[in-house]
């Protein structure tokens, strides 16, 4: 659904209005295409001095991405900053915040439409001194501040290693790039835990190139969009919706040259046709993303048993049937050498929305369920991690009343609601060889949406 504000505010007439009145005035976000360079300008690339062999290490490997890369904060005049990325690997106390810090904020003011801040930090632990545990642990304060102080689209991001990970292992590097990238557009605050290497993509445009990723809910929706970037990326697609979605769900699968499957998820039997059918027409499965789900909504006072049951049958209990059947296949060596499972979360699982007593539930389940699955996958290479999204522009949010739809939009650092492929982008991302060594993770797709963290 187009968002006629945005429109308003960024043209002349409404820009001077919104000036005077005091409005959100939300931008354009810049989204990926294949000809467009991967940042909107020159990088930069920062840290404190116990950092500066990390952070040489990253610049270098910056530049066969074809990107601008500096070393200190001049720039001509007629150029803008498209990225800063702040390496802040080797901090001990909160000190050596001070200078990275405050050498970023005087780049603020010069940077180019939907920029990007990163940080490349280590994790904060409990067998750590104080000290180097409180400076670790504040770059997660600093950044998600900063996050919400950026505009014209820019977005804050972190990228956390593990203290085994070297910062240009293939997983950091391709969280780096994703949260550079116009593929992360709707991605702000938040933070990418890196816990093992990972894998090299054989092609960053292509990273799927030979996998083969079942879809379920495909037919319609964010589904859509999962099943188009999965395809864009190069894997083979299934794609798995209700009977009733057949017509559509066919024009779907015609688009991306992948297959139907006409399915209830809730069947007992759903995981093991899901197989069958991958392992028949396209020789094995490699990324299951359980994307499929109900809505039905009311107050718990006013709330019928149907409603909590059939909700949950749907969007916790089938993902959860089903993953029991795939993990089984995984240990056996049938599910790819490095399967990924994958599930749709959303903020009302994380902070709560009135009236969603029940979705809320299922969708906590949900990121219960993929941290549970994280180390029973890592046993045979794969990795289980779900994807949260915010106000997203679907069907279904097209249908809340005017006022309330405007109020959900405004109410992230982005000032907008994201769109489909925003979460189709994180999902496609973490189904790549680079993303190997993320695992038990919940990223956020909602413009750093002003609940929960």
């Amino acid at each position: 659904m187009s968002d006629s504000y945005i429109d308003l505010v960024n043209s002349p007439l409404g820009a001077t209005l919104a000036k005077k009145l005091g409005l959100p005035k939300p931008v354009r976000l810049r989204r990926h295409a294949p000809d467009r360079p991967l940042t909107a300008g020159p990088v930069l690339v920062l840290s404190d001095d116990a950092s500066r062999p990390d952070a040489d290490a990253i610049a270098a490997a910056l530049l066969p991405w074809d990107l601008d890369v500096r070393r200190d904060t001049h720039l001509p005049e007629e150029q803008r900053w498209g990225a800063v990325v702040v390496v802040l690997t080797g901090i001990t106390h909160p000190g050596d915040l001070v200078t990275p810090v405050l050498a970023l904020g005087t780049t603020l003011r010069r940077f180019a439409r939907s920029g990007r801040v990163v940080t490349v930090s280590r994790a904060a632990g409990a067998d750590l001194d104080p000290a180097e545990a409180a400076a670790r642990q504040g770059v997660d304060g600093f950044l998600r501040s900063l996050a919400k102080e950026l505009r014209a689209g820019a977005t804050g991001n972190g990228v956390v290693l593990g203290d085994g990970v070297d910062v240009t292992a293939p997983s950091a590097l391709g969280a780096l790039r994703f949260l550079l990238s116009a593929k992360s557009a709707f991605v702000d605050g938040q933070f990418l835990h890196v816990s093992g290497p990972g894998a090299d993509n054989p092609s960053w445009e292509r990273p799927l190139e030979g996998k083969v990723a079942v879809v379920t809910g495909a037919a319609r929706g964010i589904g859509v969009e999962i099943a188009r970037t999965l395809a864009r990326d190069g894997a083979r697609v299934v794609g798995v919706d209700v009977p009733a979605s057949g017509d559509s769900l066919a024009t779907v699968m015609n688009e991306v040259r992948g297959t139907a499957l006409q399915l209830d998820v809730t069947a007992p039997d759903a995981a093991e046709r899901i197989a069958r059918h991958a392992q028949e027409r396209h020789g094995g499965l490699d990324i299951v993303v359980h994307n499929a789900g109900i809505l039905r909504d009311k107050l718990l006072a006013n709330m019928k048993p149907e409603q909590w049951t059939d909700l949950l049958a749907v969007n916790i209990e089938a993902p959860l049937r089903m993953n029991e059947t795939f993990v089984e296949l995984a240990h056996e060596g049938a599910l790819g050498r490095s399967p990924r499972l994958i599930g749709l979360a959303s903020t009302s699982g994380i902070a709560g929305n009135r009236g969603q007593t029940n979705y809320g539930a299922a969708k906590a389940g949900m990121i219960g369920m993929t941290r549970a699955l994280a180390p029973v996958l890592a046993e045979v290479g794969g990795t289980a991690n779900a994807v949260a999204p915010g106000f997203i522009e679907t069907e279904m949010t097209a249908r809340i009343p005017f006022a309330t739809r405007e109020v959900a939009r405004r109410l992230n650092s982005l000032q907008q609601g994201g769109l489909p492929v925003d979460v189709a982008e994180a999902i496609a991302f973490l189904a790549s060889p680079a993303a190997g060594g993320i695992n038990g993770e919940v990223l956020r797709v909602c413009g750093q949406n002003w609940v929960g963290q």
